[in-house]
């Protein structure tokens, strides 16, 4: 990919700032508002990962630039559960402070 991108090779082949690519894609989908000196940032990347390994570099580098990750599963899919959500490695750094109070006490 660098080779094609005229760029010099970094991780795994990739370009060397992938990772600042990813984060300025993702910044994109912000819209903040200077008048009420706040915004919002709503982005739903998607990576497909090969063999279902979420360790290499695209899909870790993505999952460190974003505040949750839902993986999708295609055994589960196969298996007629849909959504097919993984609930074992999805993950949200949200986490509680989303979550109403009553919610909090049923966790």
């Amino acid at each position: 990919m660098s080779l094609l991108l005229r760029r010099p090779l970094g991780h795994e082949a990739y370009p060397g700032d992938v990772f600042y690519l990813h984060s300025r894609l993702l910044e994109r989908a912000a819209k903040s508002s200077s008048r009420l000196g706040e915004g919002t940032m709503t982005a739903l990347p998607i990576v497909e990962t090969q063999s279902r390994d979420v360790s290499v570099y695209i899909p870790t580098n993505v999952i460190s630039i974003t505040d949750g990750q839902i993986f999708l599963s295609a055994d589960l899919f196969n298996a007629g559960i849909r959504p097919a959500i993984n609930q074992g490695i999805s993950v949200s750094r949200v986490g509680s402070a989303a979550q109403i109070k009553a919610m909090k006490q049923v966790a």
